[in-house]
C-alpha cells in the first residue's frame, strides 16, 4: 500500500512517522522546497519518498490514500485530482478518530478552544481515568496511539480545518464554544464556517452529548442538528473565581466543567482542578511584571473577535496594546471601538499597521513600529506603573514570523531580554 502524505507541518511528520511503523510505503510533498523544510525533513523516518517544490502528475501514481495535512486546503487542485482518480483522501485526525479505543471528547470555537481543552484535560485528570490532550493545541496525537486505551479520557482541540477533513467526525462529547466569521478566506462563507463547525455534533448518537453555548445566538441554533443530549454550559453554577483574566475565561471554565460533570466528577473536584489551573502558553499569558508594569502575550489573538476578548480582560487598569499582523478581510469595527474604550496607546506593527492606522485615526496615541523589538521598547516607553503591556495583534503572523508560537516566544524572549539582561 502507497500513502501519499500533503504537507510537512507537524501533523504530516507524525502521519509519515505512523505509516512507515505499521508497514506503508510513504511519499510525502509539499510546495515548499528543501530550505524551507529542513527541520521537518530530518524528522521524517528512513525510507520515505520526498517530492518538493510543487506538484505534477506523478505525486498521484500508484498512490492508494491521500492524507492532507490542515494547513493544505480541502478544496486544493491535488486533493480534487485524486478524489476524481478515485483516490480516498483523509487527514491525520480523521485515522486518529477511526482507530482511538478511548473516549474521545472534540472541543471547538472561533476562540477560547486551545484553553479550555487543556482546562477540560486538567478537570478530567482529576478523575481516574487517564487522559491524553492534543489535536489542534500544538501536540499531535497519531504517535501517541499506541498509548491510548479503553479506559482513557481523549481530550481534542477540533479546528475548522481539521473538522472539515473528518469523513464522520463521530464524538462521545462535543463542545462548541463560540461561532463569530474566522477563516473565511479558506472556507468561503460564513455558512460554510458554521456548518463545518456543527460537524462536531451533528453525528453524535442518543448516548453521546452536544455541549453548547447557550448565550451564543450561533451555537444556539445548531442544538437542532444534534441527536445527542444537549447540555447548555452557560446555564450552569458559578465556579471559584478564575485564576486567568478575563471573561471569557470564566465561559472556558464553565465548558470545562461541563465536560467534567459529564464524565461523573464531583463539582469539589472540579473546582479544586480550575482553581489550580495555570493557563496555556500564548493566551493571556503573563510573561512578568517589572517597574509595576505588567506583560502579557496573547499572541494567539489572530483575529479581531479573539483581540476583542483579550482587551476585555483588563477593563480597570491602562493597557498598552501591541497589535497588528497578516490577513484581510477582518470585520474591524467592533474591535476598533473596543480599543478605542479600552486602550490608552496602540504600537501597530507588520502587514495591517497602516490599515489599522486608518481605521484608528483620532486615538490619542497611536505609534509605529518596525519590528517586534521596536514594539517592545515602544510599550516601555508608554506604559506606567499599574498598567498592563498587551501583545494581542487581532491579526495572523504569517506576515513577519513562522505562527503566532514564534510570534509569542519572539516576544516574551524579547521582553526578557529588555528586563532582566
Amino acid at each position: 500500500m502507497t500513502a501519499l502524505v500533503v504537507g510537512l507541518a507537524r501533523s504530516g511528520v507524525a502521519l509519515a512517522d505512523y505509516l512507515v511503523r505499521t508497514g506503508v510505503h510513504v511519499r510525502v510533498s509539499d510546495k515548499k522546497g528543501e530550505a524551507d523544510l529542513r527541520d521537518a525533513l530530518a524528522q521524517l523516518p528512513a525510507g520515505v519518498d520526498v517530492r518538493l517544490g510543487g506538484y505534477d502528475d506523478s505525486v498521484l501514481a500508484g498512490v492508494d490514500v491521500v492524507y492532507a495535512s490542515p494547513g493544505v486546503p480541502w478544496d486544493a487542485i491535488l486533493l480534487n485530482d485524486a478524489r476524481r482518480a478515485g483516490i480516498k483522501v483523509s487527514s491525520e485526525i480523521d485515522l486518529f478518530l477511526s482507530l482511538c479505543p478511548g473516549t474521545v471528547i472534540g472541543i471547538t470555537g472561533t476562540n477560547g478552544k486551545t484553553t479550555t481543552t487543556a482546562l477540560a484535560g486538567a478537570v478530567l485528570a482529576a478523575g481516574d481515568r487517564p487522559v491524553l490532550v492534543g489535536g489542534n493545541i500544538g501536540d499531535t496525537v497519531l504517535d501517541r496511539l499506541d498509548e491510548v486505551t479503553p479506559r482513557h479520557w481523549v481530550v481534542l482541540e477540533l479546528s475548522s480545518f481539521q473538522l472539515e477533513s473528518v469523513e464522520r467526525p463521530r464524538l462521545h462529547v462535543g463542545v462548541i464554544l463560540n461561532i463569530t466569521p474566522d477563516h473565511l478566506d479558506r472556507h468561503g462563507t460564513f455558512e460554510r464556517y458554521v456548518d463545518i463547525k456543527a460537524r462536531a455534533i451533528e453525528f453524535a448518537g442518543a448516548d453521546d452529548f452536544a455541549v453548547l453555548n447557550g448565550r451564543d445566538k450561533v451555537v444556539r441554533e445548531l442544538a437542532t442538528r444534534t441527536r445527542g443530549h444537549v447540555v447548555w454550559f452557560d446555564e450552569h453554577r458559578p465556579l471559584p473565581p478564575m485564576p486567568l483574566p478575563g471573561r471569557h475565561n470564566l465561559d472556558n471554565a464553565l465548558a470545562a466543567a461541563a465536560v467534567g460533570r459529564i464524565a461523573g466528577l464531583s463539582d469539589e473536584a472540579i473546582d479544586r482542578a480550575i482553581a489550580a489551573f495555570k493557563g496555556v502558553e500564548h493566551r493571556l499569558e503573563l510573561v512578568g511584571e517589572w517597574h509595576g508594569v505588567r506583560w502579557y502575550n496573547d499572541s494567539k489573538a489572530t483575529n479581531p473577535d479573539a483581540g476583542q476578548v483579550a482587551l476585555s480582560s483588563f477593563p480597570d487598569q491602562p493597557v498598552v496594546l501591541i497589535a497588528g499582523g497578516y490577513g484581510s478581510g477582518f470585520e474591524l469595527a467592533a474591535w476598533v471601538a473596543d480599543v478605542r474604550r479600552h486602550v490608552d496607546a496602540v504600537v501597530l506593527m507588520g502587514a495591517s499597521a497602516d490599515l489599522l492606522a486608518n481605521e484608528l485615526a483620532g486615538h490619542p496615541k497611536v505609534v509605529r513600529a518596525n519590528s517586534l523589538a521596536d514594539a517592545v521598547e515602544l510599550a516601555a516607553g508608554l506604559a506606567g506603573p499599574g498598567g498592563v503591556v498587551l501583545l494581542s495583534p487581532a491579526y495572523k503572523s504569517f506576515d513577519m514570523f513562522k505562527d503566532f508560537e514564534d510570534r509569542g516566544n519572539q516576544f516574551k524572549t524579547l521582553v526578557h531580554q529588555r528586563f532582566e539582561g
